[in-house]
């Protein structure tokens, strides 16, 4: 028999093991902030007590919720087990606008659940030359609530209790500022993953302050970085091309609702998993 029903905490660990098996390179202290999003927004259809499936739709305002980490597990696909839990767990967001980030290839399945296509990111990875720069320091707690309202500025949609977790540095994670407080020039967070360090969220007022956080992020857990950049980024684009990083996999962002896309052209999504 199948069960519908939200995950525990622990079990968002096991769903993060599921995605590192299919690739997607999660972060190593991921869990925990995910939660902390939104305790409420993480599913798994269970047999005989044990998940076989998981999606997540986490509300991150009144507005906005995201939809991510769908999946099945090998042994129980082609039984319409994950979409059954697809359609138990999108009840959660209600009548809030759903974005997600798919791969392009499913985007006729998420339309056929009134999701519509508004752009796609390229995952860029590589190794490129660390160097520390004095002027980029290490974000404090007084600065999360700015850097809340930044990223929400670039992105186009507040998240304050996943940014609030994202912010406050664990040991696989670490966020960044240039500048500091309201007069941040730039901001990132890095985090160690399954291979290498993603950057995410990147958010710079130039090229010079983009450029001094991606090296200054080679230098936190090892040169290999991993960093997804919007289509609406095209400058960003640009750089991670002059870098020598090589596109990956590209995403396509759909939103079911309200479609609002990032302005910023230096700018990188925080996790594909959630917006």
């Amino acid at each position: 028999m199948i069960e519908f029903r939200t995950a525990t905490r622990n079990e968002i660990g096991t769903i993060l093991d599921w995605a590192a098996a299919e690739g997607w390179n999660p972060g190593l202290d991921d869990a925990a902030a995910f939660h902390a999003a939104d305790p409420e927004g993480f599913f798994v259809a269970a047999e005989n007590g044990e998940p076989v499936a998981a999606i997540s739709v986490v509300n991150h305002n009144a507005d906005f919720a995201f939809l991510g980490l769908y999946l099945c597990r090998p042994s129980h696909r082609g039984r319409g087990i994950g979409f059954g839990l697809w359609q138990h767990a999108i009840k959660h967001a209600g009548d809030r606008t759903i974005g997600l980030d798919g791969v392009p290839d499913q985007q006729a399945n998420y339309a056929k659940s009134g999701f519509v296509h508004a752009g796609a990111t390229t995952r860029y990875s590589g190794t490129i030359g660390a160097s520390a720069d004095r002027a980029v320091t290490e974000a404090k707690p007084d600065d999360i609530p700015a850097l809340i309202a930044l990223e929400a500025m670039s992105s186009g949609w507040m998240k304050p209790a996943y940014m609030s977790a994202w912010f406050t540095n664990s040991t696989n994670r670490r966020t960044f500022v240039l500048g500091g407080g309201d007069g941040a020039q730039g901001l990132m967070t890095v985090r160690r993953c399954r291979l290498g360090a993603k950057v995410g969220p990147l958010i710079a007022r130039d090229q010079a302050t983009a450029l001094s956080l991606i090296r200054h992020a080679a230098s936190v857990f090892g040169e290999n970085i991993i960093i997804d950049v919007p289509g609406s980024s095209s400058a960003l684009d640009r750089l991670c091309q002059d870098l020598g990083l090589a596109p990956g996999f590209e995403t396509a962002r759909m939103y079911r609702g309200q479609a609002s896309l990032p302005q910023a052209d230096w700018y990188a999504v925080g996790t594909l998993e959630l917006g």
